[in-house]
């Protein structure tokens, strides 16, 4: 089989990155893989990228598809409101694509996507990095009825991607994954919100309910002074921690004999021995990588086979769902509190 050939739309903070291991997994693989072409409308970020990763640049998606250069799938890592015209552009061209995160600004957009990719046979990834992380890979196998989440998103404020709020900047991420953990139907949703050094929402905190009964507390902020990306979760006899950043899996669990002795104990005496005596801490061994090459490999993967990616396009819809009643909720907060 010939190697695929990929593009990248968009050479901002996204895109370097994607078009990046796009040429590491072409050096590791020649044969399965080609960099291909960058699209970028700035005139001086389209030289300098065609230059320094010696491949064709156009102005625009139409400009790549009338020429002679020819793709197999591309990454869409431009602002989120040219996702559905350029998601459009590339699957009536016969292109497979992966769409960086959030899927779209609509909902109406993500399905006009999703109807068109499936009318046509394409492929459509969404990119949720995060789904990637060795450690939620790890933590897979270890689900058992999870009851409540606690997640924590902070970030450094930097000019990049204010075109959305912190919710589908930051907090999607946590949102996707949740979602894929709970696997239960929303029953309520709360919300606060406000902007701090930009016009949209720069910090938020959401606490979610699900039918299973399961609770869902969510914090991002783009305005904090440290750097946290740490989900949290409590299941029947068990606690477990996920650092994203550090790629680190934390469990403590009590054991059943514990449970017992200590209910066996009359009331009002004191146990013969400090209850954390019998809880079990245990770090996994995770095998760290990058997340990035790890998505891509997928999508590629994907496309190779004709199969399902990892993150598919329903579930983008659902994490972009999420996100925008999540954004409406803290709208109705901030009218009923006169913010």
């Amino acid at each position: 089989m010939a190697a695929l050939r990929v593009a990248v739309i968009g050479a901002g903070a996204f895109g370097r990155n994607h078009l990046r291991v796009y040429r590491e997994l072409e050096t590791a693989a020649p044969a399965e893989v080609k960099l291909a072409a960058i699209v970028e409308p700035d005139p001086a970020i389209r030289a300098e990228t065609a230059t320094r990763f010696a491949i064709p640049a156009f102005a625009s998606v139409d400009d790549l598809i009338a020429s002679s250069t020819q793709i197999d799938a591309a990454s869409i890592c431009v602002p989120t409101i040219h996702h559905a015209a350029i998601a459009n552009q590339l699957l009536q061209a016969g292109v497979d694509i992966l769409i960086e995160k959030p899927f779209a600004a609509s909902l109406s957009e993500a399905d006009a996507i999703l109807t068109l990719a499936d009318t046509l046979g394409r492929i459509v990834q969404i990119g949720h990095l995060e789904r990637f992380n060795p450690a939620v890979t790890a933590v897979q196998p270890l689900l058992n009825r999870p009851m409540f989440f606690e997640a924590h998103r902070l970030s450094i404020f930097t000019p990049r991607s204010l075109d959305v709020d912190v919710v589908l900047d930051l907090m999607i991420h946590d949102l996707d994954i949740v979602l894929q953990l709970a696997q239960s139907p929303l029953r309520e949703l709360r919300a606060v919100g406000l902007p701090v050094l930009s016009r949209k929402v720069d910090i938020a905190n959401v606490r979610v309910e699900f039918e299973s009964g399961c609770i869902a507390n969510f914090t991002a902020s783009r305005v904090s002074t440290e750097q946290v990306r740490k989900l949290r979760f409590f299941q029947p006899r068990q606690y477990l921690s996920l650092d994203f950043a550090r790629q680190e899996l934390l469990t403590i669990e009590v054991g059943a004999a514990t449970i017992a002795a200590l209910q066996a104990v009359p009331s009002g005496i004191t146990p013969p021995t400090h209850p954390s005596a019998g809880l079990s801490l245990q770090k996994f061994a995770v095998e760290k990588s990058e997340p990035l090459r790890l998505e891509l490999e997928n999508f590629l993967s994907s496309v190779r086979t004709r199969s399902q990616p990892q993150v598919t396009g329903a579930q983008g819809r659902a994490a972009l769902a999420l996100a925008l009643d999540i954004n409406t909720a803290i709208a109705d907060h901030a009218h009923r509190a006169g913010l």
